[in-house]
């Protein structure tokens, strides 16, 4: 059994891996803003109502780049970042309200949001915070609402320089979500169409159950 952090810990964690991201925010929004997550996006909003405005959050939005593209799209994103320069870089680019609040203190308004879009964030919650972070996800969701979570896959936690990292398997996630309330409903691993080795990320679109399992 992993050593649960104390509250220290857990604010060193997200203290350090918040300022590793500050001190990198336009190296990051370069190396980042052409990545195609298409697939994600897609795999996301044809799980939720069509064609109807989507109230969205962009759950560890960075600089804004699908903030951007679900705008476009006619949908009414909201983005949230711990991180303040994220922040200001995502609200100047997408022209979207954001919310500056870090993981692990979230104060959420409940049944808000049609769809909450994580794309490579949640992983950041350490292990023994991530059913309470699921949880005020879910409260804030409205019934029957989408969850999409996009992580780098594994079975290890703990730093990665100066980013703190959970990596989960499909089934040890599967229980997190379950345990949450939600229910997977799709799954894959990217990239597409390379062998399961070469695919080091898993996308799962879950759906809010109407009360906590």
């Amino acid at each position: 059994m992993p050593i649960k952090p104390r509250q220290a810990a857990l604010d060193e964690i997200e203290r350090v891996t918040l300022e590793h991201y500050e001190s990198n925010a336009e190296s990051f929004w370069l190396g980042t803003r052409d990545h195609d997550v298409s697939q994600n996006i897609a795999a996301f909003l044809q799980a939720l109502p069509q064609d109807t405005a989507l109230d969205i959050l962009d759950f560890g939005c960075g600089p804004g780049r699908d903030l951007h593209t679900f705008k476009a799209l006619g949908h009414r994103p909201t983005g949230l970042d711990g991180s303040k320069a994220f922040c200001q870089m995502a609200h100047q680019y997408s022209g979207c309200p954001i919310l500056h609040k870090q993981f692990l203190s979230l104060e959420l308004e409940e049944n808000h949001f049609d769809g909450i879009f994580a794309n490579a964030s949640l992983f950041h919650v350490p292990s023994q915070e991530l059913p309470r972070v699921l949880g005020q996800l879910h409260a804030a969701l409205r019934p029957g609402g989408i969850l999409f979570s996009s992580n780098p896959r594994g079975s290890a936690e703990g730093w990665q320089g100066q980013r703190y990292g959970h990596y989960m398997e499909l089934e040890t996630i599967r229980a997190y979500l379950h345990q949450s309330g939600f229910e997977i409903i799709d799954h894959y691993y990217r990239p597409s169409g390379m062998p399961r080795e070469q695919q080091p990320w898993l996308a799962i679109v879950s759906q809010r159950q109407n009360a906590k399992l």
